[in-house]
């Protein structure tokens, strides 16, 4: 078959017709600095005019000094890449999560895409059905659709920085609101029930410091008395102690999340349960003898001085919960409870947010913001009460 060749805008490239009956279109778009040849690209279509269009727009790009040259890795690859040759200034805890995430969620549905081709309506649609899964598999609650969401916008900003993407196509997705339903806090009855059925457990001091603190289980069991300052009646948290798993090296101390160091000043009571903790523990240390060794001064130790281990902690959490007729509650509950606690009686919104360590009011706006929605319902009742008070004593 007898090829047609036309010269390409301004003698920037070609057209050709395939014995296929393709139509190819050839253009350069600089030089090889290593082998100093010209950098040659093909692109494909039905028509000519199809060809022909495609072959404009990418020479007008090159004209204007914004063309990236094709890249021809699929996601899963860029993913591989980025783990292992960008996180390395992530905490061990956060690869840990990030690898999982894309191992589980990313790769499975969008490994296979090439990175350049990647658009807008991809990332929309992987996020969607996280949240509206339509196969056997249970749905995703919008946190987790958000924190996928939030490993693969980082891996593709990398990709971004480095020239790979002219733009992040992640960046616009609309995600999940987080519902209501998502956060357990204990009603004011239950937090009585739960008071008493913790009286004279083995970690009833660790259970009573969390639920009027709020701080994380991590950083709970990371406590060191150096953090506790009975004088000024604060505490510091300043690390926290994450189980990694043994591939990582088991139990580590870490930074707390967003990197954050914060003074909380908690109530007296929380103080003077901390004051219980340390006779307990040093009566444990008289018990033990030899044995005990606590070289990290830990608050909440076992009879031995050495740490918590985080299922266990977990695991005798969770039965009363169960006794309490709560089996959907978790040990995150605890610091859901303290925050609406906090809100209900007066808090604002920036003090919440500095004493749980989130990385903006915005975000636990965000989380809690059905609390704040509710009290504003039950002001207004109260003031259309007093007003009706009032017409009745005219």
């Amino acid at each position: 078959m007898a090829r047609k060749s036309t010269r390409g805008a301004q003698g920037s490239g070609s057209i050709r017709k395939r014995p296929d009956g393709r139509w190819e279109a050839r253009y350069t778009s600089g030089v090889n600095p290593q082998t100093g040849k010209q950098v040659q690209h093909s692109i494909y279509g039905k028509t000519q005019k199809e060809v022909r269009e495609k072959l404009r727009s990418i020479t007008a790009k090159i004209d204007k000094g914004i063309y990236t040259e094709p890249i021809r890795i699929t996601l899963g690859e860029w993913l591989d890449i980025w783990l292992k040759e960008y996180t390395g200034n992530m905490k061990p805890h956060t690869k840990k999560s990030y690898e999982a995430t894309v191992k589980n969620h990313i790769k499975p549905v969008l490994g296979k895409v090439r990175i350049q081709e990647l658009t807008p309506i991809h990332i929309q649609k992987f996020i969607n059905g996280l949240t509206n899964s339509k196969d056997d598999s249970k749905p995703l609650n919008p946190k987790t659709a958000k924190n996928i969401h939030g490993v693969l916008h980082s891996a593709l900003q990398q990709a971004v920085r480095i020239g790979y993407l002219r733009a992040n196509p992640a960046t616009m997705a609309i995600l999940p609101k987080r519902s209501a339903s998502e956060i357990n806090p204990l009603k004011d009855k239950e937090v009585a029930q739960f008071l008493a059925e913790i009286k004279g457990h083995k970690f009833e001091y660790l259970y009573l410091v969390d639920l009027f603190t709020g701080i994380r289980q991590s950083e709970i069991i990371g406590l060191q008395w150096d953090d506790v300052d009975f004088d000024q009646g604060c505490v510091t948290i300043r690390r926290q102690l994450q189980f990694l798993g043994s591939k990582y090296g088991g139990y580590q101390f870490t930074s707390p999340k967003n990197n954050k160091i914060r003074q909380i000043y908690p109530a007296k009571f929380v103080m003077d349960t901390l004051r219980q903790q340390k006779r307990r523990q040093a009566e444990m240390r008289l018990l033990a003898g030899p044995a005990w060794s606590n070289p990290n001064n830990l608050v909440f130790t076992d009879e031995f001085g050495k740490h918590l281990n985080h299922d266990l902690v977990y695991r005798h959490l969770k039965r009363l919960f169960i006794k309490m007729g709560l089996p959907k509650l978790r040990f995150h509950d605890l610091r859901h409870s303290y925050a609406v606690l906090s809100i209900q009686a007066g808090d604002d919104i920036k003090t919440v947010q500095e004493n749980l360590g989130h990385y903006s009011a915005a975000f636990t706006l965000d989380v809690y913001g059905h609390v704040t929605e509710q009290m504003k319902r039950s002001s207004s009742e109260r003031m259309e009460q007093y007003i009706h008070m009032l017409d009745k004593a005219q």
